[in-house]
């Protein structure tokens, strides 16, 4: 599967719970200007086209698009990790944010046994 960058009212539209289908997204908020996210865009990409999240979105999100959703999904600093699960009922969509690794890894922040952990532990 490949992956969508999101916009900020794409991203808005996600989470203010206009997206009425079920569905589960993974984002990947990044910088331009953070090494770890350009390193861990490969494994990213490499985990989205996995036979076992097929059903899964996966998106990425330049925080300098909006600073403020930092606050909003209480993480701070990128790359971060999130699954957000929508529905079709007038509930708003589940937000999960990863752990920060300790210790991180040394090139991509996440180490990908980790996100792939996160990630089957959401969409169970």
């Amino acid at each position: 599967m490949s992956i969508d960058r999101l916009s900020s009212s794409a991203m808005d539209k996600i989470l203010n719970g206009e997206v009425k289908e079920k569905a589960t997204c993974v984002v990947k908020f990044y910088s331009n200007d953070c090494h770890f996210c350009h390193a861990l865009a490969e494994d990213y990409r490499e985990i989205a086209e996995e036979e076992e999240f097929s059903d899964v979105h996966f998106f990425a999100f330049n925080i300098h698009d909006d600073e403020e959703l930092q606050q909003k999904l209480k993480f701070n600093g990128v790359p971060t990790i999130s699954v957000i699960s929508t529905t079709e009922a007038e509930t708003p969509p589940r937000v999960r944010v990863m752990p920060e690794p300790d210790p991180p890894h040394d090139h991509t922040w996440y180490y990908t046994k980790d996100i792939k952990s996160f990630i089957q532990k959401e969409i169970k």
